[in-house]
C-alpha cells in the first residue's frame, strides 16, 4: 500500500472516479489516499498526476 496525494481537487475527483471499482483504498481527511501499489501504475498509465508520500501498512 502507498499513500498518495493529488495536485488539486479536480484531479482528485477524476482519480477517485477512475480508481473506484478497480482498487480498494482509503481516503483520509488530510487529503491523502491509501491505495495498493498496483493503483500507482494504473494512475500513471492514465496520465493522472499524483505524488507518492510513502509506503503504508494497511490497518
Amino acid at each position: 500500500m502507498a499513500t498518495i496525494t493529488f495536485p488539486d481537487r479536480e484531479t482528485e475527483k477524476k482519480a477517485l472516479a477512475f480508481l473506484l471499482g478497480r482498487f480498494a483504498g482509503r481516503a483520509l481527511r488530510s487529503g491523502q489516499h491509501i491505495v495498493p501499489e498496483a493503483a500507482l501504475e494504473a494512475l500513471a498509465d492514465s496520465n493522472i498526476p499524483f505524488t507518492v508520500q510513502g509506503k503504508t501498512t494497511s490497518s
